[in-house]
């Protein structure tokens, strides 16, 4: 059959079509799922978290440079962060900013939960794969959830400016090493740090109950973000201590990557990002 060249009307009304289911699909799976079943949570141990950070490590070894590039913006971002910070002089803002990574960071790695899921197939993943997300109809649920951790990112550094407001500022420190200075050697300094680290820690785990599954379980299956949130809980709430060491091993390797300018992150978040693929495929049935 001869193929042609469509008018600009009707290929707009085509796209408009496409882009109309699109959104209708995403807005259902935003809901419910189609089941009504809940996915079958399974018990954890630590076993389970080696064996998913050695599967990260080998989805990171086979797809190395497509990964990397994936993530090649996240140091470029992290530094220009840091800086902005020191050169708006709110360098009590920097440790939390990179606090800040990790409760974002399940958003960060929807990419490479794609490019996990499509090597488990049998594919040669490739970094475009990663935008395969953009046409999936979990696409609005991802944004949703991402939103609400960006918006936990955002309290907690509003909150990280209140404590030090009120234990080592409201003034800006002299300089770095002042600074580091009156955190360890005042009393004001060691409550900034232990009210900060309490806090801090909170928000992290708020982040990490309600992501810990929730990401993979929308791209892998049909359904609804309460559910996916609610599984997520129900994990961490069945392995509360699997996923407290799950979520300070994140927390390290992202604050190891983060000391040479952030350039470990280019292969801290891939091999994360892949190994919490596989974790969620041996804590979800």
């Amino acid at each position: 059959m001869e193929r042609t060249i469509g008018n600009p009307i009707s290929w707009l009304a085509k796209s408009l079509g496409l882009t109309g289911s699109h959104v209708s699909a995403s807005v259902d799976h935003l809901g419910s799922d189609k089941t009504g079943d809940m996915p079958r949570v399974l018990q954890l141990d630590i076993a389970d978290l080696g064996a998913a950070l050695r599967a990260g490590w080998q989805d990171f070894t086979a797809c190395r440079s497509d990964a990397m590039a994936l993530v090649f913006l996240y140091p470029l971002i992290g530094v220009a962060l840091v800086v902005l910070s020191l050169s708006m002089n709110l360098l009590p803002l920097v440790f939390p900013l990179v606090l800040g990574f990790a409760l974002i960071g399940p958003v960060a790695a929807v990419g490479l939960y794609e490019m996990s899921s499509r090597r488990e197939a049998g594919f040669t993943p490739h970094w475009m794969d990663a935008f395969a997300v953009l046409r999936s109809p979990a696409f609005l649920s991802i944004l949703m959830l991402g939103l609400y951790l960006a918006a936990l990112c955002i309290l907690w550094l509003t909150m990280a400016a209140a404590i030090y407001n009120r234990t080592l500022g409201p003034e800006a420190p002299q300089s770095a090493m002042r600074f580091i200075e009156d955190i360890f050697t005042t009393a004001p300094g060691w409550a900034m740090l232990v009210i900060g680290s309490a806090v801090g820690a909170a928000f992290a785990f708020a982040a990490l109950a309600v992501s810990l599954v929730s990401f993979p379980l929308l791209l892998d299956r049909h359904i609804g973000l309460p559910i996916a949130v609610a599984t997520s809980l129900r994990v961490v709430r069945r392995n509360l201590w699997v996923s407290l060491v799950w979520g300070l091993i994140v927390a390290l390797a992202l604050l190891v990557a983060a000391i040479p300018m952030f350039a470990g992150m280019i292969v801290v978040v891939p091999v994360l990002g892949h190994a919490t693929w596989h974790l969620y495929r041996r804590a979800v049935a």
